[in-house]
This record gives C-alpha cells, sequence and structure tokens, in this order.
C-alpha cells in the first residue's frame, strides 16, 4: 500500500481485481502451480462478501442464506498466502507506472495485474428505468433488494426472456409473486435456441405459472393504476406490476481499462491474445471483461478455461521457461450448455439454431411435450449442432460426439431414439466437466487413485465444481469405474442421498419421517444436509413415498413443492400447453346420465374427448385456469379423479364378464370395479394398470397388465408383472383359482411390497425381472410369508384404503392451492384461447400440428421422411 514500493518486498506483487467465480478459479489455479510461493498475491472485490457461485444464484431464496453459495472467504485464502481486500473497489489504473488506486485514494504497485471484473447488468434506457422498485439480478445484494420488494409486492416482471431473465423469473415464482416474461425477441432464448424449442419452452413455462409476453419493446415505465408500475408497450398494449427485474443481457466492465488506454473493442470489451494479456504490459484480463477475437463468452467455463491459459503464461515467465514450454493457449471455447429453467430441461450445443446447406433431424414427440433437433453437416456424417427442450437425457451422448468431431455410427436418427436407460460408450478423452476442462480419463484416474465418492472426485479433479450440471455424469463415470474394480458402490438414488429408495422407504417408516427437510437433514450426505435442498430426482421419490405411507393431501404445504408439474397442477400438461381432465370411470362402467354429463361438461368448455384403451374419458385441451371449473362441475356430477397425473393406479379395464358374455364364467366388472374402488388412492414408484377378464378369451388384455385377473370355473388366476409400452411383457402367472378374497389378499401384500422395495420409476415388470429369486421368492413372501411382514403389508394397504381422497375435491376447498390457476393479473382481460393454434376435424378441436413426426431433412440414404409416433406407453 502506497506510492513507494518497500525495501522488505522481495517478492513480485501480483494484483488481481475482481473477486467473482472466475477471478476466484485464476486464484486456485495460482496455488495449484504453487505461485502462491513465488508472488506477494492481493485480490479486490468490490462486493462485501468472497466469490460465491453465481451460476445456482437463485438458490439463495430457497434457503434464505448465501452459506451454500460459498466459495471461498479472507481465512481461507490467508491460508493460502493471499490477501483478499473485500468492499474495496478500484477506481483508476496507471499502467505506465503499474498501479491502482482504490476509491479511498490508497495507491498498488504491482509487477503483473489480472483484470476479472465481469460484466455489469444492461438496463435498456427506458423512460422510468430509475423508479421504486426497478432492480437488477446480478448479485447477493441484488437478491436481497428483491427479497425485501416481493414482501410488500404481489406481482413481479422481469424483463429480458434469455437464460438470466428465465433464472430472476423463477425466483419471482418461488417468492410467491404473479410472475410475468416480456422479451423484445420473439421466443424465448433466442441466442439458444430455435423458433420451435422456444414455443415448447414458453408453453412449458406459461404452464407453470409465469405468463410470457414476447415481441415486446417497453417505451416507459409509469405510475400504475392497479400497482405500482404500468409498462407501456411499443404496440400500445401495457402491463401493471409491483416491481420490475431488468435482466437484459450484460456488458463487460471495461471501465478501468478504458480510462488507462488500454484496447477495448468497439462494442466493448478487453481485448486479449490467446494467453489473456492486453495491450498493457505485464496486464492480463479473463471472464466476461475480456475480448477474444472479437467474442465476449459469457459463460463460466470459458472464463476458467482463460483462467488456466493466463496462469500457465505466468508460471511460464515465473520459471524462466521457454515460449513455448508447457504453456495453454485460449483459443476459444464451446459454448453448449444444459440447464433446467423453471423446471424445464433445455440445453443447446454448438450451431444450435442450424447454418446453411446443414442437414438436421427433428423429433418432437406431443405426447412427452419434447422436443430435439441435431444439425449435421452438409454430408450428413458430422453433428455440428443440437437442440433439446423439455427431455435433455440425450445431452451427453450428443455433446461427446460433437467435441469428438467423430463421423457418426449409424443412422443420426438413432441418436434422438436411444431407450429409456441406455448408455452409451465415451472414450477415454471425452469432456465430462466442460468449466474445468476435466475428461473420462481424468476422473478414472482419481478412482483408480482412491477417490470412491462424489465429494472425493470433486476435491481432487474438480469435476461438477461449477456450474454442477455434470454431477449425474460424473457418477456413473465414479460408480462404473468402481464396479469395474470390483469395488462396492453406492446405491443412492441421486447426488443428495446415499440410500436407494427402498432404504429411503424404510427410513420413513420406521423413523415416522414426513417431510422432506426432515429427510434430508437427517439422512442426506453432508453436504446435502447442511444446504437442505433435493433435486427433481430425490424431491418427486420422497413425495411417493410419503404418499405411500400416510396417504394425505398430496398437495398439502410440506409436499407441495416436492411434485412435477402435472401431480402440482392435478393434470396432465399437453403439448399445446393445455391439461387433459381425466375422471374415474371404475371398470369402465358408466351409467346413461353420467356419460351424457360428461359430454355435456366437454361441450360446454370445448374439450376433445377420446375414449381411451383403459376405458376411460379423457377431457383434452383444458386451459389451466379452466380446471378449476371443469372439476367442479364433474364433482357435482359423481365424478372423482382419475389418477392420470400421478405415479399410482390409473384403470382396471374389464369385459362384461358373465353379466351379458355367453362365455363368462365369473363376474369380472363387479371384481374391476370393487379393486379399481380399493386401490384407487395408492401413489407407488410407477404407474400401475390392472385387467379382469371374465374368462381365458381374456378380452381384457389382462396378462399385459401390471396386476391382471383372469376368471376360472373355480375363481380367479392372478398374473403379476404384465407390461405394455416399449418393452411388452406377460404377466406371470402367480396363482391360480383363488377365492375373491384370497385374490384382494394377496395383490394387497403385493402391491405394498413393490411399493416398498422397488426402485425409483421403476415398473412392476422391471421390479419382478430384477427382484433377487424372481416370481419364487414373490411368492414365499406374499403367500408363505418367509420374511414374516404380510400383516404390516395388509395393515399398510387397510390405510391406504381408509384414507383415501378425491385429491380434486379437497383441492377444490383450498383458496391457497386454487390461486395458482390464475394466469394473468387481469384475467378478464385476456382471451381464453389463443383459437390461432387450434383447428377443429371431426368435429372435435385439436392443436395445430397435432402430429407427432421424426423430420429426417436430406439425409444420405433418405431425402425426406416422415414417421407418426405411435404412443405405445399410455
Amino acid at each position: 500500500m502506497g506510492c513507494a514500493k518497500t525495501d522488505l518486498e522481495r517478492k513480485p506483487r501480483l494484483l488481481v481485481v475482481g473477486n467473482g467465480m472466475v477471478g476466484h478459479h485464476f486464484i486456485e489455479q495460482l496455488c495449484d502451480h504453487g505461485l502462491n510461493e513465488h508472488f506477494h498475491i492481493e485480490v479486490f472485490g468490490s462486493e462485501q462478501v468472497a466469490a460465491y457461485d453465481r451460476v445456482q444464484l437463485s438458490k439463495y431464496f430457497e434457503t434464505g442464506s448465501v452459506d451454500s453459495l460459498m466459495l471461498a472467504n479472507v481465512d481461507s485464502y490467508a491460508k493460502q498466502g493471499v490477501i483478499l481486500h473485500l468492499g474495496k473497489e478500484v477506481t483508476r489504473l496507471d499502467t505506465e507506472n503499474k498501479c491502482l488506486y482504490t476509491q479511498d485514494g490508497d495507491c498498488w504497485f504491482y509487477d503483473k495485474l489480472m483484470l476479472a471484473t465481469g460484466s455489469y447488468p444492461f438496463v435498456p434506457p427506458i423512460e422510468g428505468k430509475d423508479r421504486p422498485q426497478c432492480m437488477v439480478y446480478r448479485t447477493i445484494e441484488d437478491l436481497q433488494q428483491i427479497q425485501q420488494a416481493a414482501e410488500k409486492s404481489t406481482s413481479g416482471v422481469v424483463i429480458g426472456g434469455g437464460l438470466l431473465g428465465l433464472e430472476a423469473a423463477n425466483a419471482l415464482l418461488t417468492l410467491g409473486l404473479e410472475t410475468h416474461v416480456v422479451e423484445f425477441a420473439s421466443q424465448l432464448m433466442p441466442v439458444q435456441l430455435n423458433d420451435k424449442a422456444g414455443d415448447l419452452l414458453r408453453n412449458k413455462i406459461e404452464q407453470l405459472g409465469v405468463s410470457v409476453h414476447t415481441s415486446k419493446a417497453t417505451t416507459a415505465i409509469v405510475a400504475g393504476e392497479s400497482a405500482l408500475h404500468r409498462m407501456n408497450f411499443n404496440d400500445d398494449t401495457y402491463l401493471e406490476t409491483d416491481m420490475i427485474v431488468f435482466s437484459a443481457g450484460i456488458r463487460p466492465q471495461d471501465s478501468l481499462a478504458r480510462q488507462s488506454g488500454i484496447e477495448v473493442g468497439e462494442r466493448g470489451g478487453i481485448v486479449i491474445n490467446d494467453f489473456c494479456l492486453t495491450s498493457a504490459d505485464d496486464v492480463y484480463a479473463i471472464g466476461e471483461c475480456a475480448l477474444w477475437q472479437q467474442r465476449i463468452f459469457g459463460l463460466v467455463a470459458p472464463g476458467y478455461q482463460m483462467a488456466r491459459a493466463a496462469v500457465s503464461h505466468i508460471n511460464a515467465a515465473a520459471n524462466k521457461a521457454g515460449i513455448s514450454s508447457g504453456l495453454v493457449k485460449f483459443e476459444g471455447a464451446d459454448m453448449s450448455t444444459k440447464l433446467k429453467l423453471l423446471g424445464v430441461d433445455v440445453a443447446s450445443i454448438g450451431e444450435s439454431r442450424g447454418f446453411d446447406k446443414a442437414q438436421f433431424v427433428e423429433l418432437t414427440d406431443n405426447q412427452a411435450g419434447t422436443y430435439k433437433k441435431i444439425w449435421l453437416d452438409e454430408s450428413g456424417r458430422y453433428l455440428k449442432g443440437a437442440v433439446l427442450v423439455g427431455d435433455a437425457s440425450d445431452y451427453n451422448l450428443l455433446l461427446n460426439q460433437y467435441l469428438s468431431g467423430d463421423e457418426l455410427v449409424g443412422p443420426a436418427v438413432d441418436l434422438l431414439q436411444r431407450e429409456e436407460g441406455a448408455g452409451f460408450e465415451m472414450k477415454d478423452g471425452a469432456i465430462i466437466c466442460s468449466c474445468h476442462q476435466v475428461t473420462k480419463a481424468d476422473i478414472v484416474a482419481s478412482v483408480q487413485a482412491g477417490c470412491h465418492s462424489l465429494t472425493e472426485v470433486k476435491a481432487c479433479t474438480k469435476a461438477a465444481s461449477g456450474c454442477g450440471g455434470c454431477s449425474a455424469l460424473v457418477q456413473t463415470v465414479l460408480t462404473q469405474t468402481m464396479e469395474e474394480q470390483g469395488l462396492e458402490t453406492e446405491k443412492g438414488i441421486c447426488c443428495h442421498f446415499g440410500y436407494d429408495r427402498q432404504a429411503l422407504f424404510h427410513l420413513c417408516q420406521v423413523e415416522e419421517i414426513g417431510d422432506f427437510t426432515s429427510l434430508i437433514k437427517t439422512h442426506g450426505k453432508e453436504e446435502a444436509a447442511a444446504v437442505g435442498l433435493g433435486c427433481d430426482i430425490c424431491k418427486p421419490v420422497a413425495a411417493s413415498i410419503f404418499a405411500t405411507l400416510e396417504n394425505e393431501y398430496v398437495l398439502k404445504m410440506q409436499h407441495a413443492n416436492l411434485q412435477d408439474t402435472n401431480d402440482a397442477y392435478l393434470g396432465n400438461l399437453q403439448k399445446d400447453g393445455s391439461y387433459s381432465v381425466v375422471p374415474r370411470i371404475a371398470g369402465g362402467e358408466i351409467t346413461p346420465d353420467k356419460l351424457i354429463a360428461l359430454g355435456e361438461i366437454a361441450k360446454r368448455h370445448d374439450l376433445y374427448t377420446k375414449i381411451t384403451g383403459g376405458q376411460r374419458i379423457d377431457l383434452f385441451g383444458a386451459q389451466l385456469s379452466d380446471l378449476p371449473m371443469i372439476w367442479q362441475e364433474l364433482i357435482e356430477q359423481g365424478f372423482e379423479t382419475g389418477h392420470a397425473y400421478g405415479k399410482s393406479l390409473r384403470t382396471v379395464k374389464s369385459c362384461v364378464g358373465s353379466t351379458w358374455c355367453r362365455y363368462g364364467v365369473q363376474d369380472s366388472i363387479s371384481l374391476a370395479i370393487d379393486l379399481e374402488n380399493r386401490y384407487k388412492g395408492l401413489r407407488a414408484p410407477h404407474k400401475i394398470k390392472f385387467a379382469v377378464s371374465g374368462c381365458t378369451r381374456e378380452c381384457a388384455e389382462a396378462q399385459s397388465k401390471d396386476i391382471g385377473v383372469i376368471a376360472t370355473d373355480k375363481g380367479w388366476n392372478l398374473f403379476v408383472g404384465g407390461n405394455g409400452g416399449m418393452r411388452p411383457r406377460h404377466g406371470d402367472l402367480f396363482a391360480t383359482d383363488l377365492s375373491t378374497a384370497d385374490l384382494v389378499t394377496y395383490i394387497d401384500r403385493i402391491l405394498i411390497f413393490y411399493a416398498k422395495t422397488a426402485a425409483r420409476l421403476q415398473r412392476t415388470s422391471v421390479w419382478l425381472e430384477s427382484l433377487e429369486g424372481g416370481l419364487d421368492y414373490l411368492k414365499s413372501v406374499v403367500i408363505d410369508d418367509c420374511l414374516g411382514v404380510a400383516a404390516d403389508l395388509e395393515a399398510q394397504m387397510e390405510k391406504v384404503v381408509s384414507t383415501y381422497q378425491c385429491e380434486w375435491r379437497t383441492s377444490l376447498e383450498n383458496p391457497e392451492f386454487l390461486s395458482r390457476f390464475s394466469e394473468f393479473v387481469n384475467p378478464e382481460k385476456m382471451p381464453k384461447l389463443n383459437v390461432e393454434q387450434y383447428r377443429y376435424r371431426r368435429g372435435q378441436r385439436f392443436p395445430v400440428g397435432s402430429v407427432g413426426t421424426i423430420a429426417m431433412t436430406n439425409l444420405p440414404s433418405d431425402t425426406s421422411k416422415n414417421v407418426e409416433l405411435v404412443e405405445l406407453s399410455k
């Protein structure tokens, strides 16, 4: 400090301006190379807190604490001989005399200087942008201000529909606000997604309660009538809201470089070379403030790569090495990314919006609500880009194919048609963690060296310690490597728990744990327990376990945030953003009056009507805000929920049996109705379907169901583990000529034993095949009671049966639940239906483009095909 160097300073001084994620990574790299012994290092951070994980910023609203976000502190730096100054803003550089000045007037000399100043939020020049409760979304301090504003607000708007904008929208939604996103472009995420992917993302996000307004330019923010602000748009419309969050992009924080004469780009950014050196001697720049070959990189991974390049150059100079010795150049970075925005999987790879003369394969799965498109070079043999919305399970396969540059093996469409759970062979050089450039070989080596947990691998390789998006893949490589070495591996359902579903079920039952907070605090891994957060894997599993054990209302306060989209709204989300309504029709039997009532309700709300293979009547095309009204009308007519949205009993299909059929030997209709009414409240690891056939002619197709019952002249034959879907399986004959009482007893025991022991999302067919001892073992448990648990299994089922409730009836009595169905702040001013999205055919309303296709354009083997997707699993 001061303007004169002292004789006591024998080490060269390396100063770092900026202590964000990239600046912190630079410090880590310096220490890893031992340069903290060679240099006297001081870091200047303008914020009052040390480096934190800005990628996971929105998690602050889930915990209310910054502890889980922190990457470092003053003490951890001091242990490595690094001095960290917090709240110390650098205001001026003097590159000629090699010194910098802070806001308090102090002067600091340097031998080498690193600028890691990052970026700042872009706020469009809109009249009124400085009004109260108009904020940005960038720092922890910003989040605290947003939280304070939310306490006195009912609605909020995010200006900007890119990555950060959708993260900000998630924050407002988490704070309980009526949330809107306003985007200038015609779609969300216009940089990463094409129009179809953007449309699907919009539909999914709107169904979560966020209103999206595209092609909107805000001209002024003025005082509102019903809210604090009115946002006036260039098309003469407006939107009123209590708070506004600007998230319309970033700009490089290059002001220090500008005023000191360091070269900057025409549109901003500190110009750097391949070693991250600026135009000033011994001054480097990395991260979002840096401009390399006219490009600013807005992701953390490229910033980390810049940090490594700069450290290699500093290290070479410090060790008097030749200019080519051990140097790492920054040569650009892959901008592929995988995210979960408001619970929706979104991923982009390479040329995600296509390019001239590109070939492509495009898959739209209407039923599942997913969209995938891959771009190929002109020859159709090399993958050049991809976009995924709704399902990003193929991301790692596609990313490794893209990064490898290898020629495709087999048809390109195979990349998008892998069976669920199918793996793929990764080469040793495949990049697993793009943030830290960690390869599969690096992870394998760390495991072979003794790192046998995800925490240990992260500490050794830094994989999964950046954005965290590769955690699942790192765990997969870790597990595979340990198994190849003959070592016992963890069977945890996700990175937050070291237990599989069966163990968690047992723990919840024995310890009477009935909420997720208690479960993760008690049995989560150390890191997860400290933070108290779960993920989209463990939270729905926990919700299913609680529902099976206690059969409480699934959306009561402590369970509501565990559910996925369908359970959260008690309805199945469809491709066009609408929902289906599926009332229960037990056994397929319905009176004429109820049939007429269903028709009248469907006609009144203009719903597409379909009689399904499961002998139900499904009503499609219901808007979110109409669901409570439709269900109120259905319940008044004596209907109840069909649980089509849940992992639960769906249907019990039946033939007419001895009631009408001259071949029937038992009353299959009555049994089907009784079974459906008995098990209709059961939540399970996966959906369950029954069927009852009145004779061996099998008109109800009972052998293809999870539980199949076929009448004999002496009673009932019971089949277990049948399955339709992508891998059809006949059920195994479990017992023959059963009385109705014994049949029900055995089904009780089987279903609860399945619910206790099955893996996550495991169907009964796969469960039975994976059960050690198979069918014989299941018989010994259920029939012979070899484990002594039969009484407990029956008691658990009786609890489920006796506590059944129609979830929609309960919900309609809950004002807090009903409030989530308000799609707009001013619903009376909004159209109920976008008629351009629908067309009428055969007397009913269909969404436009309602046929799911795989479109293959200009592929070598076939110039153009349209393959209709056949729905196999519903």
